[in-house]
């Protein structure tokens, strides 16, 4: 599960990814209005968990962009809690509001709860060819056999099928992977690459020069 954090408080931001973390939630987070409605365009999230105050373009104008251009639950959080503040933000599209100061076992507990009700939470597979990936349950199946990937392998996939189509930089799987599984080396990159395209098929993952890796679109994918 992906959720992206758009909050510019640095001390409640740090306490957050560091709680989603533990909880085994991979997290972005952005510190602008700007930077994080860019990522939450470009990128597929499970979950977005955006601060109503935010320098530059606030939460609201971000959740009202977000909206038009897809639907992703969205978690808000504020510090203005008066009734009409939460019936603004629902109104224009959040699927639930956090008032600070707030509990960081109550921000989880809406966080599981938005999961449950979204098609995110759900295990209906995702087709790529002869791939069957259950996002749920971390399983991959390649022409209907079972195949194990490690954690940082299906990490890696989800991360390149989140953006199928597009290209994703050596760096930003480098630093996902340094993240989410400790000291990743630069070098070991390409080894990693040669894994999964040994276990899930050479043309699964193509190589752009220059700009990263991506899984390519199919006709028949879903």
């Amino acid at each position: 599960m992906l959720i992206l954090l758009i909050e510019d408080d640095i001390d409640l931001g740090a306490a957050i990814v560091r709680e989603l973390k533990a909880e085994g939630f991979a997290v972005e987070w952005e510190r602008t209005g700007s930077d994080g409605l860019f990522r939450a365009i470009e990128w597929d999230h499970d979950l977005v968990i955006l601060d109503r105050l935010l320098p530059g373009m606030d939460g609201t104008e971000v959740l009202r962009s977000l909206r038009e251009k897809k639907q992703v639950p969205v978690l808000m959080l504020t510090a203005l809690n008066r009734l009409t503040d939460r019936v603004k933000g629902l109104d224009l599209g959040a699927d639930d509001y956090l008032g600070k100061p707030f509990e960081l076992a109550e921000l989880l507990a809406r966080i599981r709860a938005l999961l449950r009700r979204s098609s995110a939470w759900s295990d209906e597979a995702l087709t790529h060819g002869d791939l069957e990936f259950h996002f749920g349950a971390k399983r991959v199946f390649k022409g209907g056999k079972e195949v194990v990937l490690r954690a940082s392998e299906f990490a890696t996939v989800e991360l390149l099928l989140s953006r199928k189509g597009r290209p994703v930089s050596k760096q930003v799987l480098e630093e996902r992977l340094h993240e989410d599984f400790g000291k990743f080396q630069s070098n070991s990159l390409e080894v990693h690459i040669h894994r999964i395209r040994s276990k899930l098929g050479h043309d699964f993952i193509q190589t752009k020069r220059g700009l990263g890796y991506l899984v390519p679109r199919l006709g028949g994918d879903t």
